[in-house]
């Protein structure tokens, strides 16, 4: 692809997420339903931290066509080593697993991710946004160019630890509220929840393998931007 076109593209899937994101962290209702509390705000469910990622990745994909338009290649470099690290690590895996996740538990209990009662502060196409045109974006990104993965040990330690960080977070808006984000941690026991999590983790490795595997079919291991 063109780099001219590369950056039409992400120009435009920047501002999309920019947008999303905006329009989620904006939602009004006079009433909010009962499953939503105000600690943390937005800023503790993982499909809005998501949005945030594809916005930031997207950017920076963007600067880096804008300067190799400009032939600005030393730069370029830079920010095309970043780029490449921030969407194998984690926009490409993150966003598999909050599609995957997200509508495997939606269809056999939408109530423990998805209360019925969000359909009323949540359009359709916002709720479509987040969690089903994220996947179809992260393959376009596959399709339209290479991206160079770090050396596995390195990618996944990378990963593991912005996993650490994210359910320290939700055990800690737990310890403050008494509230889990959502509804289905409240079902498990202690040990129960722990494997929940090591379960959640191998399958966003397995997401982060599925990333690498796809890349290297279709570009090779010799082939980058």
């Amino acid at each position: 692809m063109e780099i001219s076109t590369l950056a039409t593209y992400h120009c435009l899937a920047f501002v999309w997420y920019f947008f999303v994101a905006y329009s989620i962290t904006h939602v009004k209702t006079e009433e909010p339903p009962s499953e939503l509390f105000l600690y943390g705000g937005q800023w503790k469910y993982l499909t809005v931290l998501n949005l945030v990622l594809q916005a930031v990745f997207y950017g920076v994909s963007f600067l880096a066509d804008v300067l190799r338009l400009i032939k600005k290649l030393r730069c370029a470099k830079c920010i095309i080593s970043s780029r490449d690290l921030l969407f194998s690590v984690l926009a490409f895996p993150v966003s598999t697993f909050v599609s995957v996740s997200f509508w495997t538990l939606y269809t056999y209990n939408r109530e423990l991710v998805y209360p019925k009662s969000l359909d009323g502060v949540i359009p359709l196409w916002l709720n479509h946004a987040m969690h089903t045109a994220v996947f179809p974006f992260a393959l376009l990104e596959i399709l339209a160019l290479p991206h160079r993965y770090p050396a596995k040990k390195k990618g996944l330690i990378l990963l593991g630890f912005v996993a650490f960080l994210y359910i320290s977070w939700v055990l800690w808006i737990y310890s403050v509220t008494g509230e889990w984000v959502y509804p289905l941690f409240a079902l498990f026991s202690p040990s129960g929840l722990a494997a929940f999590f090591a379960g959640s983790l191998a399958i966003i490795v397995s997401c982060y393998n599925f990333g690498e595997f796809l890349n290297r079919m279709i570009w090779g291991q010799s082939k980058f931007s």
